[in-house]
């Protein structure tokens, strides 16, 4: 592609890895990652952003390989002193994650920005690319289950995803706005193309997308737009996807998924796997082996992804 900037959007894990891949392929600080904050939220008095945290770590090369989210080479002295006390610890804090939880927290309560406080990190982290929360004001995700209403963690993390999902809200996104470094990526005159990351569609995808004026400025962005399959052979190789896209009634394939994304993209990249389902989609497609395991594989999918966007640019006019 040309020089110019890429955007990705990314929730946590599976979103991350194709961020990843972006960052070891693309030019050196040409690649925004907007990163879901529906996830965000105040724990033992903190202030949580677990889906930034990951793509921080990932990018620094910083992450837990080993559990798969969070800081690696951790201790959890901290987590041991808790429970000693009685204390929550469903949702499981390293020391190391700790100090940033609470430095975060600490800039939060002296009324930086979120934006800030992520970019200042990020410059710690010596990570080129630019990391940046949908939005500076909190957007909170809520699911409608069979057990009640439930806020996104204790759905997520203490009660594992059992509950059956009926609807999903995203408190606080219609008077949130994007962040100011999230509106400056997507208007950007250099922008080459946006890539939604093969994350949750309804967990880390839409709680962007319902802040006010984020998707407009998707739909106005001069640059093609292009979706990637979080499903892989009919379901998801991590997380609730599947289970939460049965649970809506809606069917089970990568079709559905870009229908999902109808009003927003140019392209979607299906896993060769289900080359068989290619049929019924909204817009062009393009088939890969989405798989991720290894590094190698994070960069070769991103430059398929690239590669699939280019051919969706239309060709400069000639003179």
């Amino acid at each position: 592609m040309r020089n110019g900037r890429i955007v990705a959007l990314s929730g946590g894990i599976g979103g991350a890895k194709l961020a990843l891949g972006l960052y070891r392929v693309l030019p050196a600080s040409s690649l925004t990652v907007i990163v879901n904050t529906g996830d965000d939220f105040v724990h033992l008095g903190l202030n949580i952003c677990p889906d930034v945290d990951t793509t921080l770590y990932t990018l620094a090369g910083l992450a837990n390989t080993e559990l798969g989210w969070g800081r690696g080479a951790e201790t959890w002295t901290f987590m041991h002193a808790l429970a000693e006390l009685g204390g929550e610890t469903w949702f499981r804090l390293g020391d190391g994650d700790l100090a940033l939880h609470v430095e975060r927290s600490r800039r939060l309560a002296l009324g930086e920005t979120l934006s800030d406080i992520t970019a200042h990190v990020a410059q710690r982290f010596e990570i080129d690319a630019e990391i940046v929360p949908a939005s500076d004001a909190p957007v909170r995700t809520r699911i409608a289950t069979t057990e009640g209403d439930l806020p996104f963690q204790d759905y997520f993390v203490r009660l594992r995803c059992e509950p059956r999902v009926r609807a999903l809200h995203y408190d606080g996104a219609l008077a949130a706005r994007p962040s100011p470094r999230a509106v400056a990526a997507l208007s950007g005159v250099n922008l080459d193309a946006i890539i939604i990351c093969p994350s949750n569609p309804y967990l880390s995808v839409d709680p962007m997308l319902a802040v006010a004026g984020f998707r407009d400025l998707i739909m106005n962005a001069a640059a093609p737009v292009v979706a990637v399959t979080p499903l892989v052979g009919g379901t998801a190789l991590k997380g609730p996807t599947a289970k939460i896209m049965q649970e809506l009634g809606m069917p089970l394939t990568p079709a559905s998924v870009a229908r999902h994304y109808e009003d927003l993209i140019d392209g979607f990249v299906v896993d060769e796997r289900d080359a068989p389902l290619a049929s019924g989609f909204p817009c062009p497609i393009s088939v890969t082996d989405t798989v991720m395991t290894s590094l190698a594989d994070r960069e070769r999918v991103a430059q398929a992804v690239l590669d699939f966007a280019r051919s969706l640019r239309p060709s400069p006019a000639v003179a």
